[in-house]
């Protein structure tokens, strides 16, 4: 019976430590700023707290109106249960729902409102208390199906301001709120630096899934960072010590490497059966060394190559999850094996392993960081990224750590897009006719410029008015000019000159534009001075009319 309960509580202990890390933990919440623009009793900038689930727009805004429900005010059943729907009106702004704290996880609340409709989701606390991060449930197989398709963005908010926000709402006046993640991630330089702290576990469940997906994903896009010089990435893995009291218990030496000092959780969370933690400690050990050896040949983005082919190829459910496959991996992409063998040392001996030690001093937190105590977690700028781990969602954080204008083109590319274009064209100009528009989608929102179309530049303010420019503007939609086609001829206003603007051709009279109407010359008597004529036109026809008249 004492055994059993030694066991439980180092078991316990393993839990423990994987939850809080160190005595003294601290968890730094990353916020946003929440402005309200009206009521102007209650106008003023606010602190809320990022929800760590769906996808916060990292580096823009969203102004939306703040509903209050009248009645599922805490979210936990679908809104169409009670004939609710919080979907904007074409030209409206987006609707903002605001929920009660309590009853069910904060993701279930922001998915019963998402599919309701609504924009983004403000959680009123229940309690008076510092704000907190909101995070998904533990390896909940039925929550897990809902959270990777939530897309809008949450916040938590203070009991105070949120009780000042549904007296505002339920009163009738308009409450009107801008969010801002503009400044959620610093940028003191030109290059962004983030972390990753993972794991080489692939039977953990949906958040081990749900890691793996990312990594594939966002392989792509990380090399492309790196090797530009953009970013400067570094992965990192968490590991815990075992209690003094079980340093010799078959359960410790299972679970951990140089007498206690290292250790992860058994994957299966069986000791008799499977793999072992230890197993998976010394994989990370691997990974952390593969990063070193990749980086001192200036080649770090090697890193991402072999995670994700050791993950395919050494699967733990095909029984490949050890040193021989990982070994064909490392050859297969010509790193040195025997530099990586010698960084990571021997995990039997009761010393520190350097490696793994500078890992357990990094998982506490310093400056604007906190403790990391959630796999995974992704750090930006020294400051810990909340939502969906989703290659848009962090490529759109990694983005936002840059200063404006200076972010490499992988950050205006499809996939950080807020695709703000697709209603209304985003107030921007536009030819239907020809296909163009000005606006394009930008990780930070839409901007509104005059666009380039086969190396020919238009101009203008990009809201009303955009015009093509400089040679080849006539090959575009007849660079907006007035065209027409007679009688097998093709007359045109345009002038492929310089930036010359519309005007009609020789024979024609009109406003160039909209416009140009054939001038009959016999009967403006401009051409004939015969006591009876008549006009004729022959001869070529080009971009200006060639014409010869005749007297008869």
């Amino acid at each position: 019976m004492k055994l059993r309960r030694l066991l439980h509580d180092f078991v316990l202990s393993l839990v423990l430590l994987s939850a809080i890390g160190s005595c003294g933990a601290r968890f730094v919440v990353e916020k946003n700023s929440l402005r309200l623009t009206s009521p102007e009793k209650i106008k003023g900038t606010y602190g809320s707290a990022i929800g760590n689930f769906g996808i916060p727009q990292y580096g823009g805004s969203m102004a939306g109106t703040v509903v209050y429900p009248k009645d599922n005010q805490k979210a936990c059943k679908a809104f169409d249960e009670f004939g609710i729907s919080f979907q904007s009106k074409p030209g409206a702004l987006p609707t903002f729902v605001l929920v009660d704290r309590g009853d069910c996880f904060f993701s279930l609340k922001v998915w019963n409102v998402q599919k309701a409709g609504a924009s983004a989701v403000l959680v009123a606390d229940d309690i008076e208390e510092p704000l907190i991060t909101m995070d998904t449930p533990e390896k909940d197989s039925a929550s897990a199906r809902y959270i990777e398709n939530i897309t809008i963005p949450s916040a938590l908010i203070q009991k105070t301001f949120g009780e000042a926000l549904k007296k505002a709402a339920s009163g009738g006046d308009m409450v009107n709120v801008n969010l801002d993640w503009r400044e959620s991630v610093p940028h003191p330089d030109d290059r962004v630096e983030y972390e990753l702290w993972s794991n080489s576990n692939d039977e953990c469940g949906v958040k081990c899934d749900m890691l793996m997906e990312f990594l594939k994903d966002f392989k792509g896009a990380a090399q492309i960072l790196e090797k530009g010089g953009y970013t400067q990435f570094t992965p990192h893995y968490i590991t815990w010590y075992c209690p003094q009291a079980f340093t010799i218990s078959k359960q410790c030496k299972s679970q951990c490497i140089n007498h206690g000092r290292y250790c992860a959780p058994d994957p299966e969370q069986d000791f008799s059966s499977g793999y072992d933690g230890k197993d998976v400690v010394i994989e990370n050990l691997r990974q952390l060394c593969v990063f070193r050896v990749a980086n001192e040949s200036n080649k770090a983005w090697l890193w991402w190559d072999y995670v994700t082919d050791f993950q395919i190829r050494c699967p733990m459910k095909e029984k490949k999850y050890n040193k021989e496959c990982a070994d064909e991996v490392i050859r297969s992409l010509g790193l040195d094996s025997k530099k990586i063998e010698n960084c990571m040392g021997d995990p039997n001996v009761d010393a520190d392993n350097p490696v793994l030690k500078e890992e357990q001093d990094a998982q506490v937190g310093k400056g604007s960081r906190g403790d990391v105590t959630i796999l995974p977690t992704l750090v930006v700028n020294n400051r810990q990224y909340r939502g969906k781990l989703a290659k848009g969602a962090v490529l759109k954080a990694i983005c936002s750590g840059f200063e404006e204008t200076t972010e490499p083109s992988v950050c205006l590319g499809g996939d950080v897009e807020t695709n703000e274009c697709l209603d209304n064209n985003g107030g921007c100009w536009q030819d239907k006719a020809a296909n163009l528009t000005a606006c394009k989608d930008t990780f930070r929102g839409r901007v509104c410029e005059c666009p380039l179309v086969d190396a020919v530049q238009f101009k203008g303010d990009g809201y009303t008015h955009c015009e093509a420019s400089g040679p080849g503007r006539c090959n575009i939609n007849n660079g907006g000019c007035w065209h027409k086609s007679q009688d097998g001829h093709s007359y045109s206003a345009c002038l492929d000159i310089g930036d010359a603007k519309c005007q009609c051709p020789s024979g024609f009279k009109g406003d160039g534009v909209k416009s140009c109407e054939d001038v009959d010359e016999c009967k403006e008597k401009k051409a004939c001075q015969c006591p009876e004529c008549s006009c004729k036109i022959h001869g070529e026809v080009t971009s200006v009319l060639a014409a010869v008249i005749f007297c008869i």
